[in-house]
């Protein structure tokens, strides 16, 4: 398999996720970078090219500027897939137009602007047929894999609870008034949509949720607040959470917990056990059971699902995190374009999060912000 030449959209100067997305993306060999337009102002989106060491003219104003001159480059040169890393409003105009040239689409969370958007932008999925990927980076993790599996095996049988919760403390102050940029376009309704905490962190926990239980969320009942005064959008927010099967549970994103990190966990309760993972002791998942002591599964350890097996990269003790969760849905997503390609299904095991989740991401932040600002109780967030 020749490497996939990815295309980048945002991802300039002063970016965070820009940098991960790219290192994600190299880390396996799978993907190299031939292109990007970096920012939207030029001078910057020519600097940020040369800092990836881009030729001047590989380097685009726009991103329309470069889905045309890329398409019109020969295949063994122009690009094979564009990936998106630019605030909310700016998701769903590259993808559209990337899809219907032709170009299979990597993109940051939450989808799309809008849930309007997120709709359309699947019947162009469905329309083309190619392969859309979404960065829910936490269906990457090893111990992920291996939870869910756990679940679906029915080893915790009927589930009953589920607590997951998203802490951050870096929005506790008003830093987009001090020229914090991350923080200024995540609280401006222009550039964030209809919520900021919810759908910057809040589906990432939703996702979780869904992706490691295997059920649907079906009811949510909202309160979300602006903490620091004169901020727009929520930075707090608690959700109670129906599932499809008569589940319960609960769901809580901030970002203003003074002095948390990225405090992401889970836990889910059955009738016969549980279980607990956080996000910043990834390799460890903990098992509880009623009739005997804690199980505290490393991975690397013993012989695990097939799906964690796959998805570890290192022997146990050495630490996995972040960078090779995200890296697992870029090596994910180039398999699955290599079985595009070769007219194949892909590999169920090397899964990785698409449109459908996108679609439920958006649904999912449009009924919570419709509980929490209207007058009903529970509000219902059937498939779409």
């Amino acid at each position: 398999m020749k490497k996939l030449k990815m295309g980048l959209v945002g991802g300039g100067k002063g970016s965070f996720i820009g940098k991960v997305h790219h290192m994600a993306a190299l880390l396996d060999n799978h993907i190299t970078l031939v292109c990007g337009a970096f920012s939207h102002n030029p001078e910057i989106s020519k600097l940020s090219g040369r800092d990836y060491h881009l030729p001047d003219d590989r380097i685009y104003e726009n991103y329309a500027d470069m889905i045309c001159k890329e398409k019109k480059l020969s295949e063994d040169l122009r690009m094979d897939f564009l990936s998106i890393v630019t605030p909310n409003n700016l998701h769903f105009g590259p993808a559209r137009m990337a899809l219907e040239s032709g170009f299979h689409v990597v993109c940051d969370k939450p989808m799309t602007f809008s849930l309007q958007e997120a709709l359309a932008l699947k019947q162009i999925v469905r329309d083309t047929g190619l392969i859309f990927a979404l960065t829910h980076t936490y269906t990457g993790y090893p111990m992920v894999k291996h939870a869910r599996h756990i679940i679906s095996t029915g080893q915790l049988g009927n589930i009953r609870k589920v607590l997951v919760e998203y802490a951050q403390g870096w929005l506790s102050t008003p830093v987009e008034k001090t020229g914090n940029k991350q923080a200024a376009w995540r609280t401006d309704p222009k550039s964030a949509g209809i919520t900021c905490t919810m759908g910057d962190v809040g589906t990432h926990a939703a996702n979780l949720a869904e992706y490691i239980t295997g059920l649907t969320i079906t009811q949510v009942c909202a309160d979300l607040t602006a903490f620091v005064p004169g901020r727009s959008l929520d930075d707090d927010g608690s959700v109670l959470l129906r599932f499809d099967n008569g589940a319960r549970g609960v769901l809580t994103a901030s970002q203003i917990c003074a002095g948390e990190e990225n405090a992401l966990k889970i836990q889910v309760y059955g009738e016969k056990g549980g279980l607990e993972w956080h996000q910043m002791d990834p390799n460890t998942l903990i098992l509880k059971w009623p009739d005997r002591p804690k199980e505290m599964i490393r991975t690397g350890v013993g012989q695990l699902s097939d799906a964690a097996m796959i998805h570890t990269r290192v022997p146990a003790g050495h630490p996995e995190g972040y960078l090779e969760a995200f890296a697992n849905i870029y090596r994910n997503f180039a398999l699955a374009v290599k079985a595009y390609r070769e007219g194949k299904s892909p590999n169920p095991l090397y899964d990785f999060p698409g449109i459908e989740e996108g679609i439920r991401g958006m649904l999912f932040l449009e009924k919570v912000v419709e509980s929490s600002s209207g007058m009903n109780k529970w509000v219902d967030m059937k498939k779409i």
